[in-house]
């Protein structure tokens, strides 16, 4: 069984940067892309970035310029760099894989890590 194992999340003052780490273990099939989620309190889950097979990014509109996705060469560790953090970033943040031919919807998602708080004091 795949499973996957965020790391990284603290608390940091506005302006200020962390790096989220993915680790996966188990089998990791070639057709599954991975992307990060969060969810703040009292609001829906919400995708923040994606990568696709072909090396592709996408971002949520309120991240792009300040967070970025990457895989490690085995494409079985996915990151997240997170620059001039904003208290509405404060969420928990969590990693997912879904076949990449499916749409980057939370419910194509077939694995879930269990999350990292990432809390960001103004």
């Amino acid at each position: 069984q795949v499973q996957l194992a965020e790391s990284g999340g603290d608390s940091v003052q506005a302006g200020g940067s962390l790096r989220l780490s993915c680790a996966g273990s188990g089998y990791i099939s070639r057709i599954y892309c991975m992307g990060w989620f969060r969810q703040a309190p009292g609001k829906e889950r919400e995708g923040v970035a994606h990568i696709d097979d072909d090396g592709s990014t996408s971002y949520a509109e309120s991240v792009k310029g300040r967070f970025t996705i990457s895989q490690n060469s085995a494409k079985n560790i996915l990151f997240l760099q997170m620059n001039k953090l904003k208290p509405e970033d404060t969420a928990i943040y969590y990693c997912a894989l879904r076949r990449c031919s499916l749409p980057k919807v939370w419910d194509a998602f077939d694995y879930w890590g269990q999350g990292t708080q990432v809390t960001v004091s103004s």
